[in-house]
């Protein structure tokens, strides 16, 4: 599989240094910039490969001007509820034609963006992994130690077994979701190691590349 060749290709610089970003959000889901803006800054800033990963939306890459530039990674996030824990699934390298993972999008800009009705339109994630599958892609656990989950190695297990490719193991919790963090950062290097996950990271930006 191309993606995940690419994948595991990237180093750990690459993410350090803000050359690679794979967690982006636009104005199409809960983002405040808009789509091909982002793509433009992340070409003036030199950065090697972004994924823009809207929640529950893939209409950012049907509708651009640059879907099929070679900087672009075709990503999208899906909500998910899983052994009562919240969680987000990054898919990578997908088909954004597939229909099986848009009838997993939302239906109207609310259910992409609203942080209330999203919760209320959660997917199970063995649904949600099939889907990315089946569109050619990976799917990834976004930002780990978000999970609020008592044993995060257990939780991550069960997801391997669902079928989960990789984990984010570079994200900025101090920038991000950092009150909610249940477990060391750490964490997700060692889990990645155990259970053979491809590792990932990005800034989940909701502004500006600039």
């Amino acid at each position: 599989m191309y993606i995940k060749e690419l994948f595991l290709s990237f180093k750990e610089e690459d993410f350090l240094n803000n050359k690679i970003n794979l967690h982006i959000h636009s104005d199409y889901s809960d983002g405040r910039e808009n789509f091909d803006k982002l793509i433009e800054q992340a070409k003036e800033k030199n950065i090697k490969y972004i994924s823009i990963t809207d929640h529950n939306c893939l209409e950012g890459y049907k509708n651009s001007k640059y879907k099929n530039d070679p900087i672009l990674i075709k990503g999208v996030e899906f909500d998910c509820f899983f052994r009562f824990s919240l969680l987000h699934i990054l898919g990578y390298g997908i088909d954004i034609d597939n229909p099986e993972l848009n009838k997993l999008c939302g239906k109207n800009k609310k259910e992409c963006s609203d942080d209330l009705i999203r919760i209320f339109k959660m997917r199970h994630p063995k649904n949600v992994i099939n889907a990315i599958h089946k569109a050619g892609g990976i799917a990834v656990l976004a930002h780990p130690c978000c999970c609020n989950v008592f044993n995060l190695s257990h939780y991550v297990k069960c997801l391997k077994k669902l079928g989960i490719d990789g984990i984010e193991t570079y994200y900025p919790y101090d920038r991000f979701r950092a009150v909610v963090k249940f477990s060391s950062r750490k964490l997700p290097f060692e889990l990645a190691d155990k259970y053979n996950l491809i590792k990932t990271g990005g800034t989940d930006e909701h502004y500006s590349l600039n």
